[in-house]
């Protein structure tokens, strides 16, 4: 049986780890166990975040919501029904945005809800 030599193979490895763990701090970007661990760690933490960011941003948008809608004398609860009876499809990410950027345009839509309660 001929000998199998995986010098090429292992260092391959190696470089790609300490590859990804270039910035970190220390023997974290340096030393290749402590790197090999920092990265899948990493890793790991970033594929967790990519979802939580979600849930991260429609949060902001609905306490964004709820601010402006409470300047204007209605809750976020009230205000989100009343836009959907309404027939409003705006979704939260841009009715933060109007809250924030335009609140002439987010008044007119407070108004809008507003008028479904009168009817």
């Amino acid at each position: 049986m001929t000998r199998v030599k995986r010098g090429n193979v292992a260092r391959k490895r190696r470089k790609k780890i300490l590859k990804l763990a270039k910035g970190f701090r220390g023997s974290h970007s340096r030393l290749f166990r402590i790197a090999n661990q920092q990265v899948m760690k990493a890793l790991r933490n970033a594929y967790r975040d990519r979802r939580k960011r979600k849930r991260d941003f429609r949060r902001l948008w609905i306490t964004r919501i709820n601010a402006a809608a409470h300047e204007h004398g209605m809750s976020y609860s009230r205000l989100m029904g009343n836009l959907k009876k309404a027939n409003v499809e705006l979704n939260r990410k841009s009715l933060a945005q109007l809250a924030v950027l335009d609140p002439d345009s987010f008044t007119k839509v407070i108004e809008v809800a507003g008028q479904v309660t009168q009817k």
